[in-house]
């Protein structure tokens, strides 16, 4: 087991280094031979964040299965021949930009707590968040389009057919959680 661990922990580092430079081929890997044993790696860095967030890991576990779920019955439907386990791997590794975010965010809410003002440094910080937030959305949107494709093997008319289905159920759940308190902003 130790040795399992230890070549998904080398496979993960080079995984990440992949979806940020060159994740179209690094997503053809992660679906096709990835090892479950690297979710384990994104399991340790989820509970990490949520430790030092104060968020319990099992609505955030939970999120991500139904996420999975909804996505893979969906996309069955429309056709999707992908293996379960690919689609898991590369749904996982789409959870990397989320948690630089909330990383990042909360690094920076420390470092430049609210109130922020309209002086040039408190508008700069505005224009460079608000950078950082975009880069890493469209990452994640990246990141979850290639998972949909490689995982469910479905083309891009298909994937947006999924999505306008999946969407707006995943969307309520998010603000459902949000409205009860379980997670602090409403995210997919």
């Amino acid at each position: 087991m130790g040795d399992l661990l230890f070549s998904a922990g080398i496979s993960f580092g080079r995984t990440l280094v992949g979806i940020a430079m060159r994740p179209y081929e690094t997503y053809r890997r992660i679906v096709g031979r990835a090892s479950l044993w690297e979710m384990v790696y994104i399991a340790v860095l989820l509970s990490l964040y949520c430790v030092s967030a104060r968020i319990q890991i099992v609505p955030v576990v939970l999120t991500y299965c139904m996420t999975v779920g909804i996505f893979w019955w969906i996309g069955r439907m429309m056709g999707a021949k992908g293996k379960l386990q690919g689609f898991m791997m590369g749904w996982g590794y789409t959870l990397i930009p989320t948690l630089v975010w909330f990383w990042g965010t909360s690094i920076l809410y420390v470092l430049v707590p609210p109130p922020r003002t309209t002086s040039p440094q408190g508008l700069l910080f505005s224009v460079l968040y608000l950078l950082f937030s975009a880069t890493l959305l469209f990452w994640k949107v990246t990141l979850s389009y290639l998972a949909l494709r490689f995982g469910l093997r479905l083309d891009l008319g298909k994937i947006s057919v999924v999505c306008a289905i999946a969407l707006p159920f995943l969307m309520l759940y998010s603000i459902g959680m949000y409205r009860l308190g379980i997670f602090r902003i409403p995210f997919i």
